[in-house]
């Protein structure tokens, strides 16, 4: 069974010998630190890497050539995990780009604006997290300007000149093949408006952000639809980071006015086109938001971040059918080798029902050693390949 039918066999809780073997990613810190510590390098490169780096595992996937952040290779061969997932290489977000610009030049550190228009606040070599300090629509007439120059729904510029090669190549594909990822109801606008202003537009200004959501969920069913028209995908991503350890950073009744709609929209599109996977990436505790995620048409989320409150065992039992991403502790991985062993065990009493993957619950952290990482992959690996799945019969 290649990793394409085992994917779609346990999103759709069929009797499996085993789940998918795959994790989620890495921080560049966290490689460098494991480099040097003993992870052979392959095919890496860890001289190249800068220490907020996003390096992707196996289900965030082989990403496009247009963000390209890179896949944890040498991970992947060392541990021996299965296939990954690759997404289709699609811009769903600004076309044209905005032109990257220094705007001050402090010496070691620089404030500048990337190609999404966010003014930043980051050191030269890259070596803390990139520091937000505003973003590209401040005004009504921002947002206007924006929609009409970048957000136009067509695929001029948003696929790869070779894009014919990949439709070729998709149809004899043995991995499963994602669409989407990146943009959502509640992420777009926090990229658009910056942090504080998204939680508060909903109450000073509820007719922009009902136009920012209305013109997004135009926007991405129309290009989602014309890219779907030509290969047929195996699960859908929408990202959202909406959540905090508190729970949601909106109201349930928000949602339901302002984003629900719009899931339904475009889940709708997705499920004409026979897309029956359709995931929602939020970090932070989202428990209160998955009934009305289902009602909007979405069958499964990720990271599930433990500390958050996000338990797969109790979601499991609350939600039968709904597919689960994550949920393995990153910090218990930073304690000792018991705690890493009472972490596996929690976790692998929910594999069994099927529709989940246990994978970090976010990016592993550089506190995690390699020796430490290595107890943890080698343990989960172990009770995966042990372990049947499906759903049991009630």
């Amino acid at each position: 069974m290649n990793a394409r039918e085992r994917f779609l066999a346990l999103m759709d809780f069929e009797p499996l010998d085993r789940t998918l073997m795959w994790e989620w990613g890495y921080w560049g810190s966290t490689l460098k630190r494991w480099y040097e510590e003993g992870l052979p390098i392959c095919v890496g490169a860890a001289e190249a890497m800068t220490d907020g780096a996003v390096v992707l595992g196996e289900f965030l996937g082989i990403e496009t050539p247009d963000i390209q952040r890179p896949f944890g290779a040498d991970i992947h061969m060392y541990f021996g995990l299965d296939e990954p997932m690759h997404r289709i290489p699609l811009n769903n977000y600004f076309y044209p780009r905005f032109k990257e610009e220094i705007l001050e030049d402090h010496g070691d550190w620089m404030l500048w604006r990337d190609r999404d228009g966010i003014t930043r606040k980051d050191r030269k070599d890259r070596t803390t997290l990139p520091h937000f300090v505003g973003n590209p629509v401040k005004t009504r007439d921002d947002w206007e300007q924006i929609k009409a120059e970048r957000l136009r729904p067509t695929l001029e510029g948003r696929l790869p000149a070779n894009w014919s090669s990949f439709v070729a190549a998709y149809r004899e594909r043995s991995f499963p093949l994602a669409i989407g990822g990146y943009q959502g109801f509640y992420g777009t606008p926090r990229y658009l408006l910056g942090e504080e202003r998204v939680l508060t537009i909903f109450y000073d200004d509820p007719a922009l952000i009902q136009d920012i959501i209305n013109h997004m969920a135009d926007f991405l069913t129309a290009i989602y639809d014309q890219v779907l028209s030509q290969v047929q995908v195996d699960v859908a991503f929408t990202s959202e980071d909406m959540c905090y350890k508190g729970g949601s950073l909106i109201s349930p009744a928000m949602f339901r006015k302002f984003m629900l709609p719009a899931y339904k929209k475009l889940t709708g599109v997705f499920r004409d086109h026979g897309v029956k996977h359709i995931q929602v990436d939020t970090d932070g505790d989202a428990r209160i938001l998955i009934p009305l995620f289902m009602e909007g048409g979405v069958t499964g989320l990720f990271p599930f971040e433990v500390n958050a409150g996000m338990d797969v065992v109790a979601v499991r039992k609350a939600f039968p059918r709904f597919e689960i991403i994550g949920g393995v502790d990153k910090i218990k991985l930073a304690g000792s080798p018991a705690d890493i062993e009472a972490e596996v065990r929690r976790v692998a009493a929910a594999i069994p029902y099927g529709g989940y993957i246990p994978t970090v619950d976010h990016l592993c952290p550089p506190d995690v050693s390699f020796q430490n990482f290595r107890h943890y992959r080698t343990l989960l690996s172990s009770v995966i390949q042990e372990t049947p799945c499906g759903q049991p019969a009630h």
